[in-house]
């Protein structure tokens, strides 16, 4: 069946091409029926956005159809591997809304692989090679060119046995030798071209201490893993498929001569997750935590799971976000923008409706009681009724944003400016009288009269106005520090660029703004709860909140103004 058949069938059908040949497997008693996946990331860093896709594929598929997905952690590099990171990833995943079946490490089969390898060694399908790195990849020629092989490729199976133990037992020095698997240099897949098999790493491992020095190399041991464990689908990203061959000859040359079920994985591949304004290369993300570039592998401006989660994106959302995108045999750069755009409509049905102030001029109702204070009721969300309700104060001296008030202003302006009505939310109707300003110029009050009787709620008061304001009470309100976080490259596609990722960083990324006002309720929220600020966008407390000093991330603003404003 051709790509675009399956593309016209799974529309169909409501399925994309994955879950396609999943429910044609099942439905032709494949593996007895039976659906097992794995989520197989390697602990050396923080998940990203791209990760999500693929946790949402993996899990996914097999929730929906009845299987099991498993966690394993691919463990073969233990310089790069940290416990951390194990323990980050299960956070991600769990947050994400999935659950594993069981956890299993690549170094669960350290020994299994070994055996293997001397199986190999002991059949003249494997042979130690003791030129350099370089020397190896010279020799591998070219798509069009065969390669040429090694001086070493016929070296005795006792010799090869002999350092092959070598380099476990610490005798042979890091890069001095690897063990490469004796297949076709001379094959136009340039992965069968004799690949390194294992390699020398005097480190010790996190989970096996110092029992191994040998390491088997990802393309030895992620197969292999696959069938010990009896995965009947290896999902993976389209970078992989020029290996599925060399996945499939290492469990056909396992399967032979032992007692293991004849069955083989299969391995489909889809497209990554690229992101405009977004790089999700660990070695550029690690450059940017270890260089200061950020605050650590959680900055909200980071694509990784925990840094989105911070900034106080939805799993919910992202969810959505890759529905939308979808899975394709095709790679595709997604802009940041539909994101945000899935961000918005999900924390819309979610968020606390709360008001803050973030660049604050007092406003003074001159004819206001002294000392009055009203308590007015607002909802907590209005499209969702059970969310309820709570109290916010109301007096004669208020805090609304500066950009409210002009003193001179166009014709279209509906905000505060003399002569002109506005409505406070869920208050009253105010006509504005004037301002005071200091020595430079710089208004520092906005005086204005209310209408007692246009109370919102109130009999008649429904008087239309053309502009509504938010505000928060003087005297009821806590001070705050808000961080406006923003992409954090200012060219659509780093990824693409010649020059060092470095230099395309947005120097307006991060914005903070330390001298804001939130009314009380908001503050008695906590990381992981929504909040919208009314009129601003969408906010969440963040983890360096002190009941003393507030601090609030904005997640994404309440309208896309990125691409007008980049237009």
């Amino acid at each position: 069946m051709t790509e675009t058949t399956h593309a016209e069938s799974s529309e169909k059908k409501g399925l994309n091409f994955v879950e396609e040949i999943v429910v044609e497997d099942l439905k032709a008693g494949k593996n007895n029926g039976r659906l097992q996946t794995r989520f197989p990331p390697e602990p050396n860093g923080y998940l990203h956005i791209g990760h999500a896709k693929a946790i949402c594929m993996d899990f996914g598929i097999a929730e929906k159809y009845g299987g099991v997905c498993n966690l394993r952690l691919d463990d073969t590099n233990p310089i790069k591997e940290d416990t951390e990171y194990v323990e980050a990833i299960k956070e991600d995943i769990q947050w994400l809304g999935f659950k594993w079946g069981k956890i299993y490490h690549a170094s669960d089969y350290f020994q299994q692989l070994w055996d293997f390898a001397v199986r190999l060694i002991k059949e003249g399908k494997a042979y130690i090679d003791e030129q350099s790195s370089e020397q190896i990849a010279e020799q591998k020629g070219t798509p069009t060119q065969p390669g040429t092989p090694s001086p070493y490729r016929d070296r005795p199976i006792e010799e090869n046995l002999e350092l092959f133990n070598k380099m476990n037992s610490g005798e042979a020095e890091e890069g001095s030798m690897v063990l490469r698997a004796k297949l076709d240099m001379a094959n136009p897949n340039m992965h069968f071209r004799d690949p390194i098999i294992y390699r020398i790493i005097n480190k010790e491992h996190h989970r096996t201490g110092s029992k191994w020095k040998a390491y088997p190399m990802y393309d030895f041991a992620h197969g292999q893993s696959d069938y010990f464990e009896g995965v009947t689908h290896s999902i993976c990203t389209l970078e992989f498929v020029p290996h599925r061959p060399l996945y499939d000859h290492f469990i056909d040359e396992l399967k032979e001569g032992n007692d293991l079920a004849d069955h083989r994985p299969r391995q489909i591949e889809f497209n990554r997750l690229n992101l405009t304004y977004t790089v999700m290369s660990k070695r550029k993300l690690l450059a940017l935590v270890k260089e200061g570039l950020v605050n650590g592998w959680d900055d909200p401006r980071m694509p990784t799971l925990c840094g989105f989660r911070r900034r106080g994106y939805s799993p919910e959302a992202i969810r959505k976000f890759i529905d939308m995108i979808g899975y394709t045999k095709f790679d595709a750069l997604n802009d940041f923008a539909m994101l945000e755009a899935a961000l918005r409509e999900d924390l819309n049905a979610r968020a606390t409706r709360v008001s803050a102030v973030l660049n604050p001029v007092k406003l003074v109702i001159t004819n206001y009681p002294e000392g009055q204070v009203e308590e007015l009721e607002t909802v907590n969300n209005p499209e969702n009724e059970a969310d309820g309700s709570h109290i916010i104060e109301f007096s004669r001296e208020l805090w609304i944003e500066r950009e409210d008030f002009m003193e001179d202003a166009p014709k279209k302006y509906f905000r505060l400016t003399p002569g002109n009505e506005v409505r406070l939310k869920s208050a009253y109707i105010v006509k504005c009288t004037g301002c005071k300003k200091d020595e430079n110029g710089n208004v520092t009050e906005v005086y204005c009269e209310y209408d007692p009787m246009s109370k919102s709620g109130m009999p008649g008061s429904d008087r239309k106005v053309k502009g509504t304001l938010h505000w928060v009470s003087c005297g009821h309100c806590q001070p705050a520090e808000v961080r406006l976080y923003d992409r954090l490259f200012s060219i659509e596609n780093p990824g693409a660029e010649e020059r060092d990722f470095r230099e395309l960083l947005n120097p307006e990324s991060l914005k903070v703004l330390p001298q804001c006002y939130v009314e009380k309720y908001a503050a008695t929220k906590k990381p992981l709860e929504y909040l919208q600020f009314q009129r601003i966008g969408y906010f969440m407390m963040d983890k360096d909140s002190t009941a003393e000093h507030l601090v609030f991330n904005r997640t994404v603003g309440l309208k896309d103004t990125w691409s007008k404003k980049n237009k």
